[in-house]
């Protein structure tokens, strides 16, 4: 069971994705956590034969318990061990959930689909949407359930959900919200700067290279300024990394956190990974990824658990300057504003510039407002030369 966050202490397994006997590379997803930030996918970042799984459905685990053993190539096989249950077994179906809890994704094989006459690119279609292939109704020769019968259905689904994520406990979210950001002002000394930047330049090499674009091709403003940040933090490494055990731990990669606000009041940060590396269309490409299962709740666990700087925008929300608090154990959040027409001098002439005002929360115990003023003059020279991002 990783821990996907300072503030988790268990989590509770809702699907197996593999089975003893499955050949699994680093990377792949291999079940499902439920924890309070939402349904969590769990990938294993061993390769090998999944030898025996450990827990059971519906089991609270501590974070650290072993979830299945992976035997590598030529490993000889362990022997037997115990497996963690629930207390009690659930029945099956499962029950309707508490009123305010958050919704289990369906599983779609066992007992409950015995006997269904589906295509194997239905089914496969179906575990992936978490879709009970017992609620479809099938077009195909008699009655089989195909593929586009799965894909109608999981678009219906969608549309009466969109207003708020079928996983998503706002409760238990802004409960783990509150404490990790309680914990962050009790325990980190924060310091915080505001720096403004003339951004005109690179809204018109946005406009300029959006002309000819497709919409699903264009650049966002924000792309850029994770770009920008994910650069600068190469070059003043130290809020870059974790404070942990009375010192600092800088990362050794660049993961930037990007805060993403989820329909009906919850918030996340999943990682940007190796953003100091990516081009701006790479970029770009992820983060609309990123924010789409984001919201539909598929965030992986290794985007959850290792963001090393976080960045959060409100711009789009009308909000000039914004001050985050750091989220534990990293030491740096960078804000992002509106972007405002102001009265700027350039070259001794008043004239119309867009401004926009760029702030810094950083642990003291790690950095000083000297750096931090420095890592923020940075970012905004970036800023002023898109084409080099």
């Amino acid at each position: 069971m990783p821990s996907l966050g300072a503030d988790m202490e268990a989590g509770t397994l809702v699907e197996w994705l593999v089975k003893p006997g499955d050949w699994v590379k680093r990377g792949d997803v291999v079940a499902v956590v439920e924890t309070q930030k939402g349904a969590i996918e769990i990938e294993t970042f061993q390769a090998g034969q999944i030898e025996e799984i450990l827990v059971n459905l519906h089991s609270k685990v501590p974070v650290g318990t072993a979830l299945a053993r992976i035997r590598q190539e030529g490993e000889g096989r362990a022997g037997p061990t115990a497996v963690v249950s629930p207390p009690a077994a659930p029945t099956f179906p499962p029950a309707a959930p508490r009123r305010g809890a958050p919704a289990l994704r369906p599983l779609v094989t066992g007992p409950a689909v015995t006997g269904v006459r589906a295509s194997p690119a239905a089914r496969r279609l179906a575990q992936e949407l978490g879709i009970d292939l017992t609620t479809v109704t099938g077009s195909g020769p008699a009655g089989a359930i195909t593929y586009a019968d799965v894909e109608r259905f999981g678009s219906a689904v969608a549309s009466r959900e969109k207003k708020r994520p079928s996983w998503l406990d706002l409760d238990a979210m802004r409960t783990a919200i509150a404490a990790a950001m309680a914990r962050s002002k009790r325990e980190i000394p924060h310091y915080y700067l505001e720096h403004q930047v003339d951004v005109t330049a690179c809204e018109q090499w946005l406009a300029q290279r959006n002309a000819t674009l497709p919409p699903d091709s264009r650049l966002l403003f924000a792309a850029l300024s994770i770009k920008a940040v994910a650069l600068a933090v190469c070059r003043f490494p130290a809020f870059n990394g974790f404070y942990r055990d009375n010192k600092f731990e800088p990362a050794s990669a660049v993961n930037v956190g990007m805060a993403i606000a989820i329909r009906g009041g919850g918030l996340a940060a999943p990682a940007l990974h190796d953003a100091d590396q990516l081009s701006l269309a790479e970029l770009m490409s992820r983060m609309r990824d990123l924010v789409q299962r984001t919201s539909t709740g598929r965030i992986r666990s290794s985007e959850i658990s290792d963001p090393t700087i976080t960045v959060s925008s409100l711009g789009e929300r009308g909000v000039e300057t914004l001050y985050g608090i750091i989220y534990p154990p990293q030491v740096a959040i960078v804000g992002f504003g509106k972007a405002v027409a102001r009265p700027w001098v350039i070259d001794g002439a008043v004239g119309p510039r867009s401004i926009i005002n760029i702030t810094l929360s950083g642990d003291h115990r790690v950095t000083d407002g000297h750096a931090g003023a420095l890592f923020l003059a940075e970012i905004g020279k970036l800023l002023q030369e898109p084409n080099k991002l």
